[in-house]
């Protein structure tokens, strides 16, 4: 099992930058791949990024490349989303999500094993 606890979501104006964290617990976190989703109100959960488990090898949606950032740190068993250039748009309830892969990451929302509670970011002047 694997648990992940989000942090970082608050209010923040348009132009803005914002940290979100994932501490994740339980199992080894050097094995897990790591992801990124979010869910607007009255839409579907969206891919933003992924990370695999070595840190090589990352992807973004097309709608935040050029402004987001995935990292994850192994020794604190945290993976990190540095989102910059905020607007109203990417006001949603961010989901880091992880899934035991031993290479490559993963992009869509049925390839991942656990998900963290979520944590809301709103963008707004």
């Amino acid at each position: 099992q694997v648990q992940l606890v989000e942090s970082g979501g608050r209010l923040v104006q348009p132009g803005g930058s914002l940290r979100l964290s994932c501490a994740a617990s339980g199992r080894t976190f050097s094995r897990l791949a790591m992801g990124w989703f979010r869910q607007a109100p009255g839409k579907e959960r969206e891919f933003v990024t992924a990370i695999s488990w070595s840190g090589y090898s990352t992807r973004l949606a097309d709608s935040v490349k050029g402004r987001f950032t995935i990292s994850r740190d192994t020794g604190k068993n945290t993976v990190y989303l540095q989102m910059n250039s905020l607007t109203p748009e990417d006001t949603a309830v961010y989901y880091c999500a992880a899934v035991p892969r031993p290479s490559g990451y993963a992009d869509s929302i049925g390839e991942y094993t656990y998900w963290g509670q979520g944590t809301q970011v709103t963008v707004s002047s």
